[in-house]
């Protein structure tokens, strides 16, 4: 009998980290039945021609705030156009369950507070028809997706639902009946499916009216507590957004979050992670972190810092905001759409006016790290490819010194030869290329913080496999292609719990890509109105991905989407599937 669908004689790098090798990929009723030499297989009722092409597994994200998106965009954008066919959502504390009914506008805005993610838009597209995280993830069962979903319970969520509004209080501690109700509670969601629990200790985190987030100034005694719940339960992470931040040098922050980490990991017995990135402030933060990451682990704990794959950066575009937007003539541009932007920088009095109030402002440091990208022949550029390599000679300074101008000049310059396409690229975590190739060779980080569906206004970085694949892998070599698809795919997913899916061998979930190598690019952002009450967010596509499967169905075909919607929720157990 013919397989439901067969991949055949492509370059295959399963997942393991094993050598790639020509194979046939058998699938039937959503699961990798076959593994053989190329031409072994038998007939498929669907076949892929893979010949030249690579087959990987499906990418699995687990640094992800989609929380609200899903219920809005069963195509799982931009993520989806990037090979990812799995994602965790509920990261840095911030997730919409468990809520009483009475907290749901509450819950929305501070998830608009901490990921940029309109509230008005949470609230008109939410169906919210849950209570407990039970409820929530029944929720998700009903709801159309073409990616695979699951999700972590927020510190936030639990300490709101039991505290209520002191929760947020610096030195308030729970009851011992209110931390027993966050304990019921998180027992409850893990014995769901939960894949485990998360919290936010970053100051950066506040709610609307300025406070820091539930959850910030929690205990230690609180955290274990919490984390015995995994212990109890014997599944789920421990995910944390630390409090590396504040005033003067990192160094005593960075040794008291990962103490108390340590001591997580050791009691609970369960892998935690954390947000990990380079800044020139504090240059030296991410090899300390690492290193006391690795010492905890040589006494039995299993802590591994996650990284992206590039900066965290805003995007500046004339599409959204411009690096000018605090001058008013920047600022009334807003007021326009894209159009009425390009005829008021054409005008020669607006161009003088935009040109003469960025002129005036005292020129900052910050300016030599605004890059950009998507203008043709700028250092090797190409205006339909986007790059992140934060070239000095990309820089606004370095283009405006080259062209005897000043850096709104020339940016108005680029802006009106690429029609508004191009964009400036201000990394302000990961800044520097060298502590991120660093972080990415060293075996005890782990890939994350895309943070897809957040901060959609004004960050893009959930096209991280493309660039990871790209600029990383191919055309600078760090890593073999073997390793990268295995930190994409199998070590994300064994991490958090996953273990049927990231690898294609047979009784593997059917989640895999099909790559045309050479043909791997990412094109320049655009920004797009397409979220409920039409706000706008940024989306980017990826070149050549030929196929995606998902459960054993193409979920997209050269990056269009098939209308198949098979992704499932992703449950924590003994058969995750």
């Amino acid at each position: 009998m013919a397989h439901d669908l067969v991949i055949r004689g492509g370059t295959l790098v399963d997942g393991t980290g094993s050598p790639a090798r020509v194979a046939d990929v058998a699938v039937d009723q959503g699961v990798v039945t076959e593994v053989t030499a190329a031409g072994a297989a038998g007939t498929g009722a669907r076949e892929i021609d893979a010949d030249g092409l690579v087959v990987t597994p499906g990418f699995v994200d687990i640094h992800t705030h989609l929380d609200a998106q899903v219920a809005w965009d069963p195509f799982g954008t931009s993520s989806s156009w990037h090979g990812v066919t799995s994602v965790v959502m509920g990261n840095c504390g911030v997730t919409f369950a468990p809520c009483k009914p009475a907290d749901r506008s509450y819950l929305a805005d501070m998830m608009e507070s901490v990921e940029d993610i309109p509230a008005s838009s949470i609230m008109a597209a939410l169906p919210w028809d849950w209570e407990t995280y039970g409820d929530y993830l029944s929720s998700l069962d009903r709801t159309d997706s073409v990616m695979n979903v699951g999700g972590m319970v927020g510190h936030c969520a639990l300490r709101y639902w039991a505290m209520g509004d002191r929760s947020m209080d610096p030195d308030a501690r729970p009851t011992g009946a209110e931390l027993e109700e966050m304990v019921g509670l998180l027992d409850e969601a893990m014995a769901a499916g939960a894949l485990g629990f998360s919290t936010s200790r970053t100051l950066r985190h506040k709610v609307p009216d300025g406070r820091q987030v539930p959850g910030t100034f929690a205990d230690r005694d609180e955290l274990l507590t919490l984390a015995g719940v995994l212990r109890d339960r014997d599944r789920g992470i421990f995910e944390s957004a630390p409090r590396f931040d504040g005033e003067g040098p990192s160094e005593p922050r960075c040794r008291s979050e990962l103490d108390w980490m340590r001591e997580v990991a050791l009691t609970s017995g369960r892998p935690v992670t954390f947000n990990l990135t380079h800044t020139f402030e504090n240059p030296e933060h991410h090899r300390l972190a690492i290193e006391l990451a690795a010492a905890a682990n040589a006494e039995g704990a299993l802590i591994r810092p996650q990284t992206t794959a590039r900066g965290i950066g805003v995007l500046f575009s004339l599409q959204a905001a411009t690096p000018f937007g605090r001058h008013p003539s920047w600022a009334a541009l807003r007021d326009l759409d894209l159009g009425g932007r390009l005829t008021a920088i054409r005008d020669p009095d607006t161009r003088s006016r935009l040109i003469a109030e960025a002129d005036a402002a005292p020129t900052t440091d910050e300016l030599a790290r605004f890059f950009v990208t998507g203008a043709d022949g700028v250092a090797g550029q190409r205006d339909d490819v986007a790059r992140y390599d934060c070239d000095p000679r990309t820089s606004l300074p370095a283009l405006a010194a080259e062209r005897g101008v000043s850096m709104a000049e020339v940016y108005l310059d680029l802006c009106d030869a690429t029609d508004g396409r191009v964009l400036v690229y201000w990394p302000l975590l990961n800044q520097s290329m060298d502590a991120i190739a660093e972080m990415l060779s060293d075996d005890t980080v782990i890939m994350g913080l895309a943070d897809a569906g957040a901060h959609v206004g004004q960050i893009l970085d959930a096209s991280q496999p493309t660039w990871f694949l790209t600029h990383w892998v191919r055309d600078r070599g760090l890593l073999s292609i073997e390793r990268a698809v295995q930190r994409l795919s199998s070590d994300t997913a064994d991490f958090v719990g996953l273990s049927g899916r990231g690898t294609l061998r047979p009784g593997a979930a059917a989640d895999l890509n099909v790559i045309d190598w050479d043909q791997l690019s990412l094109p320049v952002p655009e920004f797009v109105h397409d979220l409920p009450e039409g706000a706008g967010r940024w989306i980017q596509r990826g070149e050549g991905f030929v196929a995606t499967v998902v459960n054993g169905r193409i979920a997209l075909e050269h990056g269009e989407h098939t209308g198949e919607m098979p992704g499932t929720v992703l449950r924590s157990g003994p058969d995750e599937r």
